[in-house]
């Protein structure tokens, strides 16, 4: 008998003739989550994927899990030879740790087959199997509609499979079986819950944020960094672009009217943005914005801002009220974060009544005061590149959890 973890693929099992390369990289992205546990072995059968443990902790790999996208759920389980006699002793003991966990009153339970010559057809399984556990706690009842306890018994050709708990994946698709996309990450709530969405679409992002120093702090570009950093637990690793964009903003403060300030610092933002997403192989660009949030999200100034680029601006958030934002920034950790109160590139310079409406025409002609090519190229040929490891983040909490246990 063995512990294994049992993964079942949703929206991947309907992928057809691209189903393999898919798990694949599924398979690839687990084994990085798992970095630490090199003796977990990765196997694939049919429409599940399982995990051999070993010796590596069952609770803290099921805690990996949790954060790899592709896994529509999963099931600690264990192998048992096919012995049904040994699978109705195994079953008793099951159950006895799940009453010592919880008030348990009903159970059922439910069979399913991948070997179809075995002796005993599903129903025969529930109904002898249930027999025998009812026999064992006669205080608990068989319920089929939402049991306390569901005891899922897996036939296969050379064991049977029993497990208890059905936990949710994050679903989606594995980050990196799409192409890859731009974020443009401020240091705001709403930009890293987009980074996420758009890794749940199996997007690889290369988060870009836009510094201004001496108008913005280190404290925000290191703010920015902690962000990419926590999104890179769901993808392994992200890389991290640090744009220099103090000269393109103190030109557009002494040229641009102060009503324009905004649609043209976005405007310059997606020109480099674009350059640099071409730069590192991306397809299209990642941003937080929803409509109407603020005067650069209104529709009007979409459009306007928009016309720079024919890239493919992906908006993940674009229908979302603020608090389904917040919802998911605390589901993943960056609400804290994103609120302190470190300003970027896109406050420190805000005018006090943007334009919500502005008009192409005249943002163009206002434009030519500008020289558009050379600020742009020279914010691209000064971009710093790093790349932001999950790997490190983990070592450096359980450094920092060992530091804090030795002043105890």
């Amino acid at each position: 008998m063995k512990k294994i973890i049992m993964i079942r693929y949703g929206e991947l099992s309907i992928k057809g003739k691209n189903k393999r390369r898919f798990i694949r990289i599924l398979s690839d992205n687990i084994k990085r989550a798992l970095y630490d546990y090199p003796q977990v072995k990765v196997s694939q059968q049919h429409d599940f994927m399982f995990l051999h443990l070993e010796d590596a902790p069952q609770d803290k790999i099921l805690e990996r899990l949790q954060d790899v996208f592709g896994i529509q759920s999963y099931s600690p389980a264990l192998t048992i030879e096919r012995d049904f006699e040994k699978l109705k002793e195994v079953a008793v003991e099951v159950v006895a740790k799940e009453m010592a966990k919880s008030d348990i009153k009903t159970f059922k339970i439910a069979t399913s087959r991948s070997d179809h010559s075995y002796r005993l057809d599903t129903n025969a399984i529930n109904r002898e199997l249930g027999a025998h556990v009812g026999a064992a706690y006669p205080e608990l009842k068989v319920q089929l509609k939402q049991p306390d306890l569901t005891l899922r018994v897996k036939v296969r050709e050379q064991d049977f499979l029993l497990s208890t708990d059905w936990l949710p994946g994050l679903g989606g698709l594995p980050v990196g079986s799409s192409a890859k996309a731009t974020l443009m990450l401020s240091g705001g709530i709403d930009s890293p819950v987009a980074g996420y969405l758009a890794m749940k679409r199996g997007i690889r992002v290369t988060a870009l944020h836009f510094a201004s120093p001496p108008y913005t702090s280190p404290q925000a570009l290191e703010k920015a960094k902690k962000l990419a950093g926590k999104l890179s637990r769901f993808s392994a690793w992200i890389n991290f672009l640090e744009v220099p964009f103090t000269e393109i903003q103190e030109e557009i403060k002494e040229k641009i009217p102060k009503e324009y300030l905004m649609t043209v610092t976005r405007r310059m933002m997606y020109r480099v943005a674009d350059r640099l997403r071409d730069q590192y192989d991306g397809l299209a660009i990642v941003n937080g914005e929803s409509v109407g949030q603020v005067a650069s999200q209104t529709l009007e100034s979409m459009y306007t801002i928009n016309e720079v680029t024919s890239t493919p601006i992906l908006r993940p958030l674009v229908t979302m009220d603020k608090l389904e934002i917040i919802d998911i920034a605390e589901r993943i950790d960056t609400y804290d974060l994103s609120i302190q109160p470190f300003e970027d590139c896109c406050t420190v310079f805000a005018p006090p009544s943007p334009k919500t409406k502005p008009h192409l025409d005249e943002v163009e002609y206002l434009e030519k005061r500008l020289a558009i090519d050379e600020l742009v190229q020279a914010a691209v040929d000064q971009t710093k590149f790093e790349r932001i490891e999950w790997q490190d983040q983990v070592e450096e909490a359980e450094h920092i959890a060992d530091e804090f246990e030795d002043l105890l």
